[in-house]
């Protein structure tokens, strides 16, 4: 190797590499899917993703049709740490039952969720792939830290208010939500999947139990589409949903998404589609960084690889 390109490559690994908070330079989204990130929009940082969306319902044992509309609203805090996020998630519903001998009219809040999300575990915490300046293969080679998932907790509160005609109960009630998270990035962040698997309604007489995945593919600085299969089981009501969409970034703090969705079963058949927008405040938003460990060839006093030692041996003999 040349006294020129030692020189080079030894000034690009002079300057320190960092790694940053959760926070990104573009805004993450949890739209148009319904899977929830394992990581948290950042310290300081306010996130607000909501939506509008038709419905339409056919139950071919019942023998009705529904249609209506439904808005949601998503509020994502990050709060005192940076692993750390408070949630908001609501969605109300308006819709017209019809059968053969009755029309009916149902509107109220479907969800109302309070909760916090902690991030237990993320694989590139502290880590940065080391360049080997003398093969291309393991700079190119395939990286299996990428099937370790990022690892995240939720946890909350379903509140339900009395007569709420979408409770499976007359009575107001508040009960726990539970969900474990894993994210996934694939093929240097051009993939990402997402993970689900929720406890819900956990205390009353009808507890459901369910799963998101959710796989999102970025084709390029603006454009995402998506897809994803939902399951949820209980003794009240149980589906299986398929979904996909795609996100266009406006700019680095806002997003627009469209998605349809289907059921799987006809005990009711439901297909609804919506569109959304997703916007962040971060202009309080302080860099959190720390410092990575990958060997310094001007310096091979900080632990590293043997290779930065012999690069350093080199550039001093000329």
């Amino acid at each position: 190797m040349s006294r020129i390109k030692i020189t080079l490559l030894t000034a690009f690994l002079m300057f320190p590499i960092l790694h940053y908070g959760q926070h990104t330079d573009q805004i993450n989204s949890n739209r148009p899917g319904e899977t929830m990130s394992a990581f948290a929009v950042g310290k300081s940082v306010i996130q607000i993703e909501t939506g509008i969306y038709g419905i339409k319902q056919n139950h071919s044992l019942l023998n009705y049709d529904a249609n209506g509309f439904g808005l949601d609203a998503t509020l994502r805090w990050g709060l005192f740490l940076e692993n750390l996020e408070l949630i908001a998630d609501i969605q109300y519903q308006n819709e017209k039952y019809t059968s053969l001998f009755k029309n009916t009219k149902i509107a109220d809040f479907k969800q109302t969720v309070l909760g916090a999300k902690y991030l237990i575990y993320d694989p590139f915490k502290n880590y940065e792939k080391k360049v080997n300046l003398y093969s291309w293969k393991a700079n190119h080679g395939f990286n299996w830290r990428q099937f370790v998932p990022a690892f995240s907790i939720f946890a909350g509160a379903n509140v339900i208010m009395k007569d709420n005609p979408y409770s499976f109960s007359p009575q107001s009630s508040v009960s726990p939500k539970i969900m474990l998270i894993t994210q996934n990035h694939f093929g240097d962040g051009k993939w990402v999947f997402v993970t689900n698997i929720i406890g819900d309604y956990i205390t009353t007489d009808f507890p459901s139990y369910g799963y998101v995945l959710t796989l999102t593919r970025g084709f390029n600085d603006n454009w995402s589409g998506f897809i994803e299969n939902q399951g949820f089981k209980s003794d009240f009501y149980s589906d299986a949903i398929i979904r996909g969409g795609a996100a266009y970034l406006v700019n680095k703090n806002m997003q627009i998404d469209a998605s349809i969705s289907s059921s799987l079963k006809n005990t009711p058949s439901i297909l609804y589609g919506g569109i959304g927008l997703s916007w962040r405040y971060d202009a309080k938003y302080k860099e959190v960084r720390m410092k990575i460990d990958t060997g310094n060839a001007a310096n091979p006093d900080i632990k590293g690889d043997k290779k930065a030692k012999k690069t350093q041996k080199k550039i001093k003999k000329g």
